[in-house]
């Protein structure tokens, strides 16, 4: 169900959150804390319940729910000292306080796109400039997978499509081989990043086809991709 507010759309089936019409990147537990929040609304949610809700059975210190919490701020680009959306309830929570409606009908419109990634039941839009994959909250792809650099490898789209690795311990490989130089990418080119592989798909007319082209991934929607555990 997408929700709306403000400037802003929630959509929970498709995991993605728009802002002025854009795309913007969130981390799968400031998400998932943000879809708590809306849900939840106008109940001001206790820290214990969201350390609880987002991370079962684990111990975490509360430290790394209030970095959730900065994150989405940052984000929907809310001022924490006069909040639109995210409020704080000193010694307490946090509550969702922006105006909120639900839509069902109408999805959330795709940002353009000039490259995806699609990866086991998902799917990235890339648009023009560039885009870090890695175990970083910036990564465009968001990877739990040890065996992957914070910084792995940067994807430039422009006139072509370049991969380049950025030092990464374990390598990024396409089509099997590791990747040393940078690398232009064609239609239908596997990409290999520790334990996930990811697949390009070039709609663009221009951009050269691999002989290995997948099929259409049109209808996948996107998701959080988990990996293995293991060295940095």
């Amino acid at each position: 169900m997408e929700v709306r507010f403000a400037e802003c759309a929630f959509d929970s089936e498709r995991r993605q959150v728009f802002r002025a019409g854009q795309e913007v990147h969130l981390s799968r537990k400031a998400f998932d804390l943000l879809g708590i929040l809306i849900a939840s609304q106008p109940r001001v949610v206790p820290k214990s319940e969201l350390l609880e809700r987002l991370w079962p059975a684990t111990f975490v210190v509360e430290g790394n729910l209030s970095n959730l919490v900065a994150e989405v701020r940052h984000a929907l680009q809310d001022d924490p000292q006069n909040p639109r959306f995210v409020r704080t309830a000193h010694g307490l929570g946090y509550a969702f306080c922006g105006p909120a409606c639900a839509e069902k009908d109408e999805p959330p419109t795709l940002p353009p796109a000039e490259c995806w990634l699609v990866f086991s039941g998902g799917r990235v839009p890339l648009g023009r400039g560039e885009h870090l994959i890695g175990r970083s909250t910036k990564s465009v792809v968001p990877i739990e997978d040890m065996t992957i650099s914070r910084h792995h490898a940067r994807i430039l789209v422009d006139d072509q499509v370049t991969l380049v690795d950025l030092g990464s311990r374990n390598g990024t490989y396409v089509s099997g081989e590791r990747v040393k130089d940078p690398r232009v990418l064609r239609n239908g080119d596997r990409l290999t990043i520790g334990s996930v592989v990811l697949t390009v798909i070039l709609p663009q007319p221009g951009y050269p086809t691999a002989e290995h082209t997948t099929q259409t991934h049109d209808t996948v929607p996107p998701f959080y991709v988990r990996g293995s555990t293991g060295s940095d």
